[in-house]
């Protein structure tokens, strides 16, 4: 005779293995991410230790264990130290075999120390829920059998594979592989969709490494953000507390030389510049390489030759494979056009890693690199320069 608390439907369990499913990633999401590595919100102790505590059920992560890798993929982010880079490891191996890559960094005892700091560290974690991850889950395994009978095997084994599919491999994977980018930080990030809902707000991958330290994930007004909600919600119950949120770019169409305001709005939204940098000269530097085709140039017949441009568009060119780079150095030497982009794209991003200089001196540096942009010839990066100079800052912006 069959025993089990709840009667469902194929439906409802359906529904209620979503249900349970969701509530792993909204804590994946709110409370490791968000809150423990990034420290964008506050959490009452009565919601954290909920997370801790459903965390431990269906996942059996260490807390400290996450957020130090997470960490360590921002400060090493597609590097050879990446924990799970598909640029390194390969998109397949960072897809299919994420949660494994997860656990080879979790025994690197100097990622756990350098980047773990100020992670919880109490009695319960101590004693439970590090020391005894497989517990965790094990209870769950029982909780989904006396809930649901024998078919709670087959929910309990859902609700563990979704955080190593889903995040652990589609968003470390697919999230810096593939997808569309609002803004272009020196990296591969992409959001993957832009309703996050099935992963609590991470497939907005690009936004996240845009604004690390922004407890909300979504950026254009027609991107959904589910963790976003729920965070709201946990404040109007006051069991949270927002403490950063990506700021809005400004804009002052009335300005027609750089001040400090402008100076301040380009360094906190730098990889906001260089997104609409990149969309503004793509149409220019792509007519200019097709205009170089059939030259002496290796490789500029292919239809790859548009890759390098594509690279020095997004990211440091310097990062570029032997062969493609290669390719744009021959590109760059042959057109006066493209190494005029390159070269004030360069002077650009130079501008925020000039930390000593005094915001007057940035000021002028600025409004230099605006007069040559205007005194090149090439109408794109003129009618850029232009939008640059309208961008505002509210005072104290300065990132």
């Amino acid at each position: 005779m069959q025993f089990n608390l709840l009667d469902l439907p194929w439906w409802g369990l359906v529904l209620a293995t979503l249900g349970l499913t969701h509530v792993t990633i909204a804590a994946v999401t709110i409370f490791l991410h968000r809150h423990q590595a990034h420290r964008a919100l506050e959490l009452h102790p009565l919601a954290s230790h909920f997370f801790r505590f459903w965390l431990w059920l269906t996942t059996g992560m260490v807390t400290k264990e996450w957020a130090a890798i997470h960490r360590k993929h921002h400060a090493r982010c597609e590097t050879p130290e990446d924990p799970h880079s598909p640029q390194v490891h390969g998109i397949a191996k960072v897809l299919l075999e994420g949660a494994e890559l997860y656990r080879v960094e979790a025994r690197n005892a100097e990622t756990l120390e350098r980047y773990g700091r100020g992670t919880p560290d109490d009695w319960i974690e101590r004693t439970l829920y590090a020391r005894h991850p497989v517990l965790g889950i094990g209870l769950m395994l029982g909780i989904d059998i006396v809930l649901f009978g024998p078919i709670g095997i087959t929910v309990w084994a859902v609700q563990m594979l979704w955080i190593p599919v889903f995040a652990a491999g589609v968003i470390n994977g697919i999230g810096h592989y593939w997808g569309y980018r609002n803004f272009a930080p020196n990296d591969s990030s992409s959001n993957v969709v832009p309703w996050g809902i099935l992963i609590g707000g991470e497939e907005l991958h690009n936004n996240h490494h845009a604004y690390v330290t922004s407890a909300k994930l979504s950026s254009r007004w027609w991107e959904l953000d589910i963790g976003w909600v729920y965070i709201r919600m946990l404040e109007m119950v006051h069991l949270a507390k927002v403490r950063n949120v990506a700021p809005r770019v400004r804009y002052d169409p009335s300005k027609t030389r750089c001040d400090v305001g402008t100076v301040q709005a380009v360094i906190t939204h730098r990889y906001d510049v260089l997104a609409k940098f990149a969309r503004s000269l793509r149409p220019t530097a792509v007519e200019e390489l097709l205009r170089l085709r059939g030259t002496a140039i290796t490789g500029l017949t292919k239809s790859k030759a548009l890759d390098p441009v594509e690279y020095l568009l997004q990211r440091d060119a310097t990062e570029l494979p032997e062969k493609e780079s290669a390719v744009l150095q021959q590109a760059l030497h042959a057109s006066t056009v493209l190494s005029t982009i390159y070269a004030m794209r360069q002077d650009l991003t130079a501008l925020w890693s000039r930390s000593a200089a005094s915001k007057e001196q940035l000021v002028k540096q600025l409004e230099d690199w605006c007069g040559r942009a205007e005194a090149s010839g090439i109408g794109a990066l003129r009618a850029f320069s232009r939008t640059l100079r309208c961008y505002d800052s509210l005072a104290g912006e300065m990132k």
